[in-house]
């Protein structure tokens, strides 16, 4: 996936590159002994995915146009209907018109952080972000609170996350990264998983039965040991996934019956989603992946009619339809966001700057009620008509569709009570 650099010159990557994994430079095995999951209880949700809009997408551009607005805010695009009656988006979002009906809008949501890194930590933990205290990323909570499978890492992140994605809980929690974006008819060769430069399952066989013997030679001093007991237990579940068949065959996309792949598109985004997908029936609980491009401070409706939008449209319409196709629409909570919206006020260079006042968001599946707009902004786009939708209780409704209570305390390494979401109330309209 391309690197993008956001106005205030951190690329795209950079920001995303330090990984819980990358960043430190765990391998399969490492991750593994990171990796012990707790248990949700009452799940309504089973897996998540979360789609990432890196940069900050205009609001007035997607899916809240404002066509009675001023010449100098509602911009070029006309609004198209849906399938939803009364639901209206962008003319060029055709494919997610013709699925509306299997997700809601959030507009009106609102926030006052309008730098992207700040922004991009209020939206990704559904926490106001505090000096003093780094927040976990949704995935992070996700694989403490939801057991994953013996064979596969509980969150992954296609290709890559941040550095802010385990917060207060520690890198065990972190993403098993791809490292790449998947391409159409190709296995996805994932770091860890492919065996490269000549080396066979009978290698990593013989290499096995060393370590066994290597127990042996140790004896209790081996067991007795807290780090070369992890080492020996997480080392063999990553020899177990690199073993397994049904592990491979998660992340291979040119598995994917041709049915369902024609629902996505052959760029790398659609791939991601796709691969989503498969990760999602195979019993990962949370993946994430990003589509960046959206800092349009200048020629705005350019790069959204001939890039980004086409692209969003291909992919996401893909993942909400083949999770309907497949019956895991209702058991998969779907999240869409940017960090912020995009000034209502075309600039003078033809784009839109930073707005955290007005933005959207999109949920979809895990029991939520699809086929509606929750939430309403004025008529210029300006900030929210009546009630303010906060992220936090974004955060809450899409926690409470997982079966997790966003109230629950955790303890930081230093013994600090802090709760999941510290404020927050999640939205009737969507979960009970």
């Amino acid at each position: 996936m391309s690197t993008h650099i956001t106005c205030d010159g951190v690329a795209r990557r950079d920001f995303l590159r330090v990984g819980a994994l990358a960043g430190v430079g765990l391998s399969l095995s490492d991750y593994f002994a990171l990796s012990s999951q707790g248990a949700v209880a009452d799940a309504k949700g089973k897996a998540a995915i979360f789609v990432r809009l890196g940069g900050g997408p205009s609001h007035m551009d997607t899916f809240d146009l404002k066509p009675d607005a001023p010449d100098t805010h509602r911009g070029e695009f006309k609004e198209i209907a849906t399938n939803v009656p009364g639901m209206r988006i962008s003319e060029h979002l055709p494919k997610l018109a013709k699925c509306a009906d299997k997700f809601a809008i959030l507009r009106g949501v609102s926030h006052t952080l309008a730098a992207h890194e700040l922004g991009t930590r209020y939206m990704n933990t559904g926490n106001r972000p505090l000096p003093s205290l780094n927040y976990p990323h949704y995935g992070a909570v996700v694989s403490k609170e939801i057991r994953g499978t013996e064979y596969l890492p509980s969150f992954v992140a296609v290709p890559n996350l941040g550095d802010t994605a385990t917060g207060y809980l520690g890198v065990e929690y972190g993403p098993f990264e791809t490292g790449s974006s998947p391409t159409p008819g190709k296995a996805l060769e994932v770091r860890g998983l492919a065996l490269k430069n000549g080396v066979t399952l009978e290698d990593v066989d013989r290499r096995q039965d060393l370590v066994k013997r290597y127990d042996t030679a140790f004896g209790e001093f081996g067991k007795e040991d807290k780090l070369l007991a992890g080492m020996d237990q997480f080392g063999q579940k990553a020899y177990a996934m690199m073993r397994s068949s049904k592990a491979r065959d998660a992340f291979d996309t040119s598995k994917e019956s041709e049915t369902i792949a024609n629902l996505f598109g052959k760029d790398a985004f659609s791939q991601s989603c796709l691969l989503a997908l498969r990760l999602v029936e195979s019993g990962v609980r949370f993946t994430s992946v990003s589509l960046g491009g959206w800092d349009t401070h200048s020629d705005n409706f350019s790069a959204l009619k001939n890039r980004n939008l086409p692209t969003l449209d291909s992919g996401l319409s893909g993942l909400f339809n083949a999770l309907a196709a497949k019956g895991l629409l209702e058991s998969t909570a779907v999240f869409v966001t940017g960090e912020f919206g995009r000034t209502p006020k075309v600039n003078a260079r033809g784009g839109r700057d930073h707005y955290p006042r007005a933005m959207f968001c999109i949920l979809a599946g895990g029991g939520m009620q699809g086929g509606q707009v929750v939430g309403e902004s004025d008529a210029k786009g300006e900030g929210p008509k009546d009630k303010a939708i906060t992220p936090d209780d974004v955060a809450a409704t899409f926690y409470r569709a997982l079966g997790i209570d966003s109230r629950k305390e955790y303890n930081t390494p230093t013994g600090r009570p802090v709760m999941i979401v510290r404020n927050g109330t999640p939205l009737k309209e969507l979960v009970s």
